[in-house]
């Protein structure tokens, strides 16, 4: 995979860990038809799941020293946290008394330390090789994936998550950013 990502991404074929964490960030967000690490890359956009799905794969191959885990945060989300995050089109997708939501991130060990890895979206400040990432969603309960994280996320979702008020939420994520005052989102 790290191939194809250094070619569509265009890297070298001596990219540094920055620089492929940087390539995954820079995918559109999106779903893509084939929801894996895999379809991500075939049409290069993804969501919290398939981007970091793809990361831990590629970091799993290339640079198992770092350990990536797979985490998911199950986090509540108002329209206010969604316009401050988001953007008014993914606030307008989150009802009043707000929605929940399971979001999935990465962390890798890193010179001793567990490092936090967010790719999700393109837009805001790229990793800076060394420290943790902010993440792209709010407090919640974090839950470290197991040997199948897409079946641990599905069970977190039924658990916690309204399909029907969910869904319009992550498409709307996927429309461009609305300009709130101060800049973009």
């Amino acid at each position: 995979m790290l191939t194809s990502l250094a070619a569509r991404a265009g890297l070298s074929e001596n990219a540094s860990l920055a620089e492929v964490v940087e390539a995954v960030r820079s995918m559109p967000y999106g779903r893509p038809r084939e929801r894996s690490a895999r379809g991500a890359l075939a049409e290069w956009r993804g969501t919290c799941s398939t981007k970091h799905a793809l990361l831990a794969a590629i970091l799993a191959e290339h640079w198992p020293h770092t350990r990536p885990r797979l985490v998911h945060r199950v986090y509540r989300c108002t329209p206010e946290d969604a316009s401050r995050s988001f953007g008014l089109a993914a606030a307008a997708a989150v009802p009043e008394e707000g929605l929940w939501d399971v979001h999935r991130y990465l962390t890798i060990d890193l010179n001793g330390n567990r490092v936090v890895i967010d790719v999700t979206f393109p837009s805001g400040p790229g990793w800076d090789g060394a420290t943790s990432m902010p993440l792209a969603c709010g407090q919640g309960t974090d839950h470290p994936s197991g040997p199948d994280p897409d079946a641990d996320k599905r069970a977190l979702e039924e658990a916690h998550c309204d399909p029907a008020v969910r869904e319009p939420f992550i498409a709307a994520l996927s429309e461009p950013a609305t300009p709130l005052r101060g800049g973009l989102v």
